[in-house]
């Protein structure tokens, strides 16, 4: 079987989209798929990724396993994440992909790094302020605003300079530990529980 993630992030520049497959690429290493590893597709915007994994599944053969992996930009308070996406983004949901297929990063990819402090403090050095990071543990109820205000907060006086999405996201996407961000996020332990059960098949 051939898995292929056509995720959200990038831009539109080839070197951050780069290392967007990159980040996803370490990270999805340390899950333990160093076999049987996907192939990771940088698409760039939310519309731009839900295009893409549309077109790949109308050329996709029964061998291939295409996976979609976005932000889901507010709380999910659907039970469904296909049905979170036609309502949130009124995306049409081709006929026949079910919630195994689609695959949410709750709010954005950035909750994932307060699962794994110890990196996030790591990497940016000593004079990084964790106590500006959000308190709350349970990481997909932190509103995407706050959660973006805190980082940059928590890191404005550090060496790299304050969080840049383009320029430190996808660094520290290939440096934190998979197991707490599945620990601390339910939609990303969904996403790894498929990964590793695809992968295995």
């Amino acid at each position: 079987m051939t898995i292929k993630i056509y995720v959200e992030g990038g831009g539109n520049n080839k070197s951050q989209k780069s290392e967007c497959r990159r980040g996803f690429s370490e990270f999805i290493r340390k899950i333990g798929l160093s076999g049987r590893m996907p192939s990771v597709v940088a698409c760039g915007s939310r519309d731009a990724a839900f295009e893409m994994f549309c077109t790949a599944l109308k050329t996709a053969d029964h061998h291939d396993l295409i996976l979609l992996l976005v932000d889901s930009e507010a709380p999910v308070d659907q039970p469904g994440r296909c049905e979170f996406l036609s309502l949130h983004d009124a995306w049409d949901i081709p006929a026949g992909v079910s919630d195994s297929q689609v695959h949410l990063m709750v709010q954005c990819m950035e909750a994932w790094f307060l699962a794994d402090r110890d990196t996030l403090r790591r990497y940016y050095g000593h004079h990084v302020n964790t106590g500006a990071l959000p308190r709350n543990q349970a990481i997909e109820e932190i509103d995407k605003s706050q959660l973006m205000t805190g980082l940059r907060n928590a890191t404005r006086n550090t060496q790299k300079g304050a969080y840049s999405k383009g320029g430190h996201s996808f660094d520290l996407l290939a440096q934190i530990d998979p197991d707490l961000v599945s620990n601390a996020s339910p939609h990303a332990r969904a996403w790894i529980m498929t990964l590793k059960e695809r992968a295995s098949s």
